[in-house]
């Protein structure tokens, strides 16, 4: 019998409250009736003014969906690493991250930190050949990166499937985020004709002896809209509330996590709140975590909303495209954008 010890930062990273996260039920929107995204409106602005993390449920996304995609991110992190590095991440930020290659340095969050002790495949939007910006071989629209299908069979097919699946969900929402704004309904819709969507399909080994600051992935805000993430089986994230404490989640089985990035926040002039959050590292087991995160067109532009400027809240943020904004974050995070400038 293995005897799983714990060092003191391990102890002092998981020995933090519980709390239940609001749970709101989509299923109505999802359902597409006209009247449901009016309803939800002021519990849906409650939660972005706040504690800026949700779940919601009866989502639409198949539990056998997300079952088969939990088993392909297995499938293939079980592939030894010198088969995985020959699709390595690239400056289009699609392929394969290796462990401690995550390195947050733009983060005005923690100080003096390591990198983050986890792995992950990155898929993203698949733009057709056609596409102006594909031509003129503009960064993050190149193609997506595959192992053979005789490697790790089935991985593209499945991993393609569940991207578009939560990103219909991503749009179906989309009402309710503008009416909790104070917008009309269909005030996003012109921003997300062709969401760009990219999805990390991520492990964490076990470290049931992680020094100070190490952890899974460090104290963070994430980048773009809206993320979608169901429960894994192996606890980690935490979320940093209203008051700076630390907290595990607790939230229903079939559920979906739903939080805010940050080109949502400079979009409200900080009226919704991007929550930092953070995985603790694992005990003893492996834990698979597969975040999509559904974004707006990668040339929409963040002028900051009428709703949330006046003459006393004059806008905070420069106008950028998501394009802008999401390269400026890459390249202060991965290792692979500073090969490139070296």
């Amino acid at each position: 019998m293995n005897i799983i010890t714990q060092s003191s930062a391990s102890r002092t990273a998981r020995d933090v409250p519980r709390r239940a996260l609001p749970v709101i039920d989509v299923g109505d929107v999802v359902a597409g009736d006209p009247d449901a995204p009016a309803k939800l409106a002021d519990q849906w602005r409650e939660v972005w003014e706040t504690i800026g993390f949700m779940c919601i449920v009866n989502h639409g996304v198949p539990q056998e969906k997300i079952d088969g995609m939990f088993a392909a991110a297995k499938q293939f992190h079980d592939l030894p690493e010198d088969v995985k590095q020959t699709v390595a991440l690239n400056t289009d930020h699609r392929g394969y991250m290796g462990i401690r290659k995550e390195e947050l340095e733009t983060s005005e969050i923690e100080e003096n930190r390591k990198p983050s002790i986890s792995q992950a495949m990155f898929t993203a939007t698949e733009y057709p050949a056609d596409n102006p910006f594909v031509q003129a071989g503009e960064q993050f629209y190149g193609p997506n990166q595959w192992l053979p299908e005789d490697v790790c069979p089935g991985f593209r097919e499945t991993t393609l499937d569940y991207m578009e699946i939560v990103t219909d969900l991503g749009r179906k929402l989309m009402p309710i985020w503008a009416l909790s704004l104070d917008l009309p309904q269909d005030y996003f819709e012109p921003h997300f004709r062709t969401p760009y969507t990219y999805f990390r399909i991520a492990t964490y080994p076990p470290l049931p002896q992680h020094g100070d600051r190490e952890m899974g992935i460090h104290a963070h805000r994430d980048t773009g809209f809206m993320t979608f993430l169901p429960p894994a089986k192996e606890e980690g994230l935490q979320i940093l509330d209203e008051d700076g404490n630390w907290f595990w989640p607790e939230m229903p089985d079939d559920a979906m996590v739903v939080n805010l990035g940050q080109f949502a926040t400079r979009w409200t002039n900080d009226r919704f709140r991007a929550t930092t959050h953070r995985v603790v590292p694992p005990l003893q087991n492996d834990r698979y975590a597969i975040p999509v995160f559904v974004n707006p067109d990668f040339e929409a532009r963040n002028e900051t909303l009428a709703t949330c400027t006046d003459p006393d809240n004059p806008p905070k943020y420069p106008v950028q495209t998501y394009r802008e904004w999401f390269g400026w974050y890459m390249s202060n995070t991965f290792g692979v954008y500073h090969k490139k400038k070296a």
